[in-house]
């Protein structure tokens, strides 16, 4: 799983809204579909990406499938976010603490 994948799933709205759906517990995609107001094709594309990103879990039960949140994969994901941002803030506030000559 590539960095740059788990940016761009985090990156549309309705996956970011169908992640904190499934954070606590197992959701279908129909269930998903319902609370996100979409198409399930338009879910099924969306939840295909969470799945490529490895941001979700999938489980089968019967003929339906439960997505449920990898916690540690997002976990993984802000740690990158916070080192990268945090490098630059700190960068940032050293650049405005500096005297002006």
């Amino acid at each position: 799983m590539t960095a740059d994948l788990a940016l761009r799933a985090l990156a549309h709205p309705a996956r970011r809204r169908m992640l904190r759906l499934a954070w606590d517990t197992e959701r279908t995609s129909g269930e998903l579909a319902a609370a996100a107001g979409m198409s399930r094709p338009a879910t099924s594309q969306h939840l295909k990406l969470l799945r490529e990103a490895d941001l979700v879990t999938v489980r089968a039960a019967g003929n339906r499938r439960l997505y449920r949140v990898k916690a540690d994969r997002i976990a993984e994901v802000r740690a990158m976010l916070d080192a990268f941002w945090g490098e630059r803030l700190d960068n940032l506030i050293q650049a405005t603490e500096e005297p002006r000559t």
